[in-house]
């Protein structure tokens, strides 16, 4: 495993957020994570590639069970998890737990990861840009069904800030796409360095405000601990799922490993930013973060060991056929 900088960045984030829980005022940084969420949206119009979108398509099978995984089993698994919370739907950190399950896949890692494995590629890429579009929607469509009632929480207020901070961007992206498109693609790396960015100061924002408030001053240690078993037992029985039901249904290998990395990844940028224009500037935003740094941290680390020994036997039948 190599050392990944944007995890450790996070990480200082909220350190630098617990020693300075009030923020350290030399920036607007309300303004800067609006206008940085906007600008994420806006480069992934743009970098989203027909051609390659086009060409995953048609492998229609699989995309159903990843997407129905992502948006469906995810959530409801989380909802099986209720009664283990005294107060139920009324958690916080319950919410935060099903906030996680209703959150669409990664997109790069996804990618770079099935890649790794010799998985399909094509459809790696397909199912990993539809979800980041579904999950615009789906997620606080979930959300509304349970912080309805909420103050935090008013689901027309949520889809105008969706509009202005997320859809607009998105369609302005791919309207200049034509234009644009070609030029994004090859500085993707250098973009990708703005959604870094802009993820790291909404965490340090979220954290500072979650410190401030003392919200996690009524978090017990064993809630904690809880929680970090609930979502790797989420991972493990969504992954080895995933598995059984491709053996099933009777998916190539390349199929199999796409499915079982694109269906068992959440999305640490939807994330925060849906966290950032659902929740603002809420005392409980840190705490809603916490599922969903464990799960990435913990994705990353698990799918780069499978992508490992998944590739080595993709070598391996691949020499074979060869030899044949």
């Amino acid at each position: 495993m190599k050392f990944n900088g944007f995890i450790a960045a996070i990480f200082v984030a909220i350190i630098i957020a617990y020693l300075f829980p009030e923020g350290i005022v030399l920036f607007p940084l309300k303004t800067i994570t609006d206008i940085g969420i906007g600008f994420i949206f806006f480069f992934y119009g743009l970098k989203l590639s027909p051609a390659e979108f086009k060409l995953g398509f048609l492998n229609y099978k699989t995309h159903i069970v990843i997407q129905l995984t992502t948006f469906v089993v995810f959530p409801l698994l989380t909802l099986l998890c209720l009664p283990l919370f005294e107060t139920g739907t009324n958690s916080d950190l319950w919410i935060a737990l099903f906030f996680l399950g209703t959150l669409p896949s990664t997109v790069s890692s996804s990618i770079v990861m099935v890649s790794l494995a010799k998985g399909n590629l094509p459809t790696a890429i397909f199912n990993a840009s539809l979800s980041g579009l579904i999950g615009i929607f789906a997620t606080p469509i979930w959300l509304s069904f349970f912080l309805s009632g909420s103050a935090d929480f008013e689901f027309l207020d949520v889809l105008i800030k969706l509009c202005w901070q997320i859809i607009i961007p998105l369609i302005l992206g791919l309207f200049l796409q034509k234009f644009l498109g070609d030029l994004a693609r090859k500085h993707s790396k250098k973009l990708g360095l703005l959604d870094k960015t802009t993820i790291i100061l909404i965490v340090y924002s979220s954290f500072s405000n979650s410190f401030t408030s003392n919200i996690f001053g009524n978090v017990e240690t064993v809630d904690l601990l809880k929680l970090t078993g609930i979502v790797i037992l989420l991972f493990v029985v969504v992954y080895f799922g995933l598995g059984l039901l491709c053996n099933f249904l009777g998916f190539n290998l390349k199929d199999k490993i796409t499915a079982q990395f694109c269906g068992t990844k959440k999305s640490l940028v939807h994330g925060s930013v849906m966290v950032k224009v659902i929740f603002g500037n809420s005392a409980n935003t840190g705490l809603l973060l916490l599922p969903i740094m464990i799960y990435h941290s913990l994705q990353l680390i698990l799918i780069a060991f499978y992508a490992e020994k998944y590739r080595k036997r993709v070598l391996q039948i691949e020499t074979s056929e060869k030899a044949l």
